[in-house]
């Protein structure tokens, strides 16, 4: 009888396990992918997503809803957007059938030279204040966008953020913690606190925030469009404030801003063309560590194995020492950007890769000749657009114009004041750059638009979604859900070297044997809460012309469509 009702329990408690279970997907899916015929918009804030759709509805493009969703998302998650920070895209325009690639990155200050900060003792650009602040690129790239791709009035895709702005709307629980994460270091600033701290705090969840001053902003330049922010009052603003706070930037560097169409660039994995943007971004680190990897047989090693982990980290540890010397502002250097992402240059390096054995530290080669928020969002027309868009570390840098609304970007923490390297601080340079779109073709016709944001974890979630897609064929949601992994301490763009093979962080999921077999290897584990990006992305299904969409788990993001 004991043993009847130990087994009866044993079955019970399998049950409750299996309750739990999806009848199909894997065991870590969170959800079913969502699929639509008309339109499909994937943002990592459901305000926004249900702005892009009902721009959609209007009849507006693609572009139209990214734009429009990009400017909920600076209001109702400042700790990772805003006009103060910059932009990319890759857009697929169905009527050329062709890809095009913005680069709304702003430039440095022009009278902030390296010999002055030399002179201030620093070693390195610090990561807040006036001095990592370069011109803010995301309005000029909203406009370029439009200008190319647009179909509704400006006035009509900012409405809903300037609406929101002026009558509030309630707090997540994760922009919550992310704001008053930031507040600590950051409310120091001039006008910080009165921007984001209503009552001398940060909004708990559930809390309604207002921003009336962006609201205005906005509205001026929806009825002023983009010079009444390069070139009218809110230039000057910009500019008298960082001038009475110790910083560069300036009316005249505010207004000489223009961003850059560029040609994506791509390689192709197992029949599959996956696109980045070239550099200052650091999108070709992705296509550098899938042409490494292609070179052996992934889909066999399995998801979550010791040998696919640990290829994938030492890929990456390759492919990042290069991103470390040739990623830069192609206006200042000549990049060695085709040699980098070739098979034959990937042929080389992958003979540097010991399957048994983590390597304490990579060279970059000789190539000779030489937090954020990501959104995609596809018409009706077949257009779709990969949208980047950032302040870099969360909230930026602090610096909070006067009763304008938005924090100031820190990009220029990017730069090295190293002599001689391609990524020094130069006046006018575009810094190197982690925010980077992505894009799958197949047959020359679209697949997927996808990113995963969070800084070097970028390029390093792009494979992983890539490789997940193609070598272990999981949906989209599947893709996205999956355990993550991150590799640290490779040498970066700013000097800072790689040190003793850094640390591998792996998400929970990965199971026991796999880590102790990693450490067997050589490598350094640590588990890691947070910090694995987030994701969003569309699929296109040609054969029944459907759109499949999918949204990060980790975050507040969600994918509709109609």
């Amino acid at each position: 009888m004991k043993t009847f009702s130990a087994i009866l329990m044993l079955f019970l408690f399998v049950e409750l396990l299996s309750a739990q279970d999806r009848i199909t997907g894997k065991s870590f899916a969170t959800r079913s992918e969502v699929i639509a015929r008309h339109g499909m918009a994937c943002t990592s804030q459901p305000l926004a997503t249900q702005t892009a759709i009902d721009i959609l509805k209007a009849g507006g493009s693609a572009i139209d809803a990214a734009i429009a969703a990009n400017a909920v998302l600076g209001l109702t998650e400042p700790t990772g957007s805003g006009i103060g920070g910059d932009i990319f895209a890759i857009i697929w325009d169905a009527k050329s059938k062709k890809l095009y690639g913005l680069n709304g990155s702003g430039r440095s200050p022009k009278s902030l030279t390296r010999e002055i900060l030399l002179k201030k003792g620093l070693k390195s650009i610090p990561s807040q204040g006036p001095l990592p602040v370069s011109v803010p690129g995301c309005v000029d790239g909203w406009f370029e966008l439009h200008q190319k791709f647009g179909k509704l009035p400006m006035k009509q895709i900012l409405s809903n953020a300037i609406n929101y702005a002026r009558e509030g709307f309630p707090v997540t629980e994760v922009i919550s913690y992310y704001m008053i994460s930031n507040s600590k270091s950051l409310q120091q600033y001039p006008n910080f606190k009165e921007t984001y701290m209503p009552d001398g705090k940060s909004p708990q969840k559930g809390e309604i925030f207002k921003n009336p001053w962006l609201a205005n902003t906005l509205q001026k330049i929806a009825d002023g469009g983009r010079d009444a922010f390069y070139k009218g009052e809110i230039a000057n603003t910009i500019a008298a404030y960082m001038k009475r706070n110790g910083g560069y930037l300036s009316y005249e560097d505010m207004a000489a801003h223009k961003s850059e169409w560029v040609e994506p660039v791509s390689s192709n994995y197992r029949g599959f063309d996956v696109w980045e943007l070239p550099p200052n971004s650091q999108g070709i680190a992705a296509l550098q560590m899938l042409n490494i990897m292609e070179g052996y047989d992934v889909k066999s090693m399995g998801f979550g194995s010791a040998d696919y982990i640990h290829l994938f980290v030492e890929a990456k540890k390759l492919a990042f020492e290069d991103r470390a010397k040739f990623y830069a502002d192609p206006m200042f250097n000549q990049l060695p950007i085709k040699r980098l992402i070739s098979k034959e240059y990937a042929a080389e390096r992958r003979g540097l890769v010991n399957m048994k054995k983590s390597s304490p530290r990579q060279l970059p080669g000789n190539p000779e000749h030489g937090n954020t928020v990501y959104l995609t969002v596809a018409d009706e027309a077949g257009n779709m657009i990969s949208l980047i868009q950032s302040n870099y570390r969360g909230m930026g840098s602090g610096m909070t114009p006067d009763q304008l609304g938005f924090v100031l970007q820190d990009r220029g923490e990017m730069f090295t004041l190293e002599e001689n390297h391609v990524n020094t601080y130069d006046p006018g340079k575009r810094p190197f750059q982690t925010i980077i779109p992505a894009f799958i073709t197949k047959d020359g016709q679209p697949w997927v638009s996808f990113g995963v944001m969070g800084g070097a974890m970028q390029p390093q979630g792009h494979v992983q979604i890539v490789v997940n897609l193609i070598d272990f064929g999981m949906n989209l949601q599947e893709a996205g859900d999956a355990p993550r992994i991150q590799h640290f301490g490779s040498s970066e763009p700013t000097g800072e070297k790689m040190v003793d093979g850094g640390i591998v962080c792996l998400e929970s999921g990965f199971d026991y044997e796999t880590i102790r077999t990693l450490m067997q290897r050589g490598h350094k584990i640590q588990y890691d809460l947070g910090g694995y990006g987030g994701y969003q992305a569309i699929m296109y299904d040609p054969k029944n012309r459907v759109y499949f969409g999918a949204s990060e788990s980790r975050k507040d993001g969600q994918a509709s469509g109609y």
